[in-house]
């Protein structure tokens, strides 16, 4: 166990099995899917509804297109629906184990089992939308851009640069094969009510940037309960990187200063967590999350003594063996906490004879 999860509280410690629910608050279930990487789950979250007069649920995130994650959906479907329809999907953000089974649960799929309207912020719609269409030629040229940015960055790996431009813009699409092509927007400070007539909870959106460009929370304040996608992890950090699509993006600053929101929730609200378990302890996790990432910005700045690449920063925030797919975040990460340096005046940046950047101690 971590040694900071000890300042936390979890309330459940049990998880749901594939295609079961935990209950968690009357009308609040607890889903968990799997997912085929190092990070092995995602929490989904099923709410009791009421729209338009019609009795049905909501579901907050969807997890990724599988055979698995649909066995799953169609079992609580089956035992836990009793009969009822789905009334809408809420996606956090556009990340594939979040909006993946969109297409299939909303109006906007092809073959989808529902007809629920999808809601979500206007950014990671398009964002979403756009890479699920990237194939094809659009695949290719997104793979050589994705490879650039790390050669760029010192990924040297010919193997690894290959793989890198084989999976291109088809990897977020065979997971996200389709996005509906419309939705309901949601912006920072809406209310959404949830719930049967009587019984409604009432959330507050709550906007976060750095993870994802417009990732969406939720608060309800009678209940204290924050359903907090990516944005707040109790087990580990969440991913802020630097991508190819925006390749000077100085994410990490609004990653912490969206964290601070938080702050002016309760301390002892409930968090439902996208990974890991519900844990009390909010104020608690965004102070560690502070000082993790002030430890990393340390760190970094430290390996900039001598000029070092993204690429040469990895094994001084990891320093565990990384897969391609964890490397690829890993190198993002990196670059994120060498950008917030830059953009602080705290080490230059220069190109080398060999086309890499090297950031370097001011």
């Amino acid at each position: 166990m971590n040694p900071l999860e000890h300042e936390l509280s979890y309330p459940w410690p049990d998880v749901p099995a594939l295609g079961t629910t935990t209950a968690l608050r009357p009308g609040l279930h607890w889903v968990r899917m799997r997912l085929p990487f190092a990070l092995d789950h995602i929490n989904l979250w099923l709410l009791d509804d009421e729209v338009d007069g019609v009795r049905g649920w909501s579901i907050i995130d969807c997890g990724i297109t599988s055979d698995d994650s649909k066995e799953g959906w169609e079992r609580i479907f089956e035992t836990v629906f009793d009969g009822r329809p789905l009334l809408r999907v809420i996606a956090t953000h556009f990340h594939p184990d979040h909006l993946g089974l969109a297409h299939w649960l909303t109006a906007g799929g092809e073959h989808r089992r529902w007809s629920a309207p999808l809601w979500m912020s206007a950014t990671e719609w398009t964002i979403g939308r756009l890479l699920s269409q990237s194939k094809g030629e659009l695949g290719v040229e997104a793979g050589e851009r994705a490879a650039a940015h790390f050669r760029r960055h010192g990924l040297a790996d010919p193997d690894s640069l290959d793989k890198v431009r084989q999976r291109g813009g088809g990897y977020y699409s065979k997971l996200v094969p389709a996005v509906p092509p419309s939705y309901r927007r949601i912006l920072h400070g809406d209310l959404i009510a949830i719930g049967p007539h009587g019984g409604k909870r009432v959330f507050e959106v709550i906007v976060g940037r750095g993870h994802a460009p417009e990732h969406v929370s939720l608060y309800c304040a009678d209940d204290r309960l924050l359903i907090s996608g990516d944005m707040v992890l109790p087990r580990i950090s969440t991913n802020v990187s630097v991508f190819e699509v925006e390749p000077e993006g100085n994410p990490l600053p609004q990653y912490l200063h969206s964290l601070d929101r938080y702050l002016q929730l309760p301390e002892n609200a409930l968090v439902l967590p996208s990974h890991g378990k519900p844990f009390l302890g909010l104020h608690r996790r965004v102070a560690q999350q502070h000082a993790h990432h002030q430890a990393r910005l340390d760190e970094v700045l430290a390996a900039c003594a001598r000029p070092a690449s993204a690429t040469d920063i990895v094994p001084v925030l990891f320093r565990r063996e990384l897969d391609l797919h964890q490397t690829t975040f890993a190198l993002g990460e990196s670059l994120a906490h060498l950008h917030a340096l830059w953009f602080d005046g705290r080490v230059e940046r220069r190109a080398g004879d060999d086309g890499v950047y090297r950031f370097a101690a001011v």
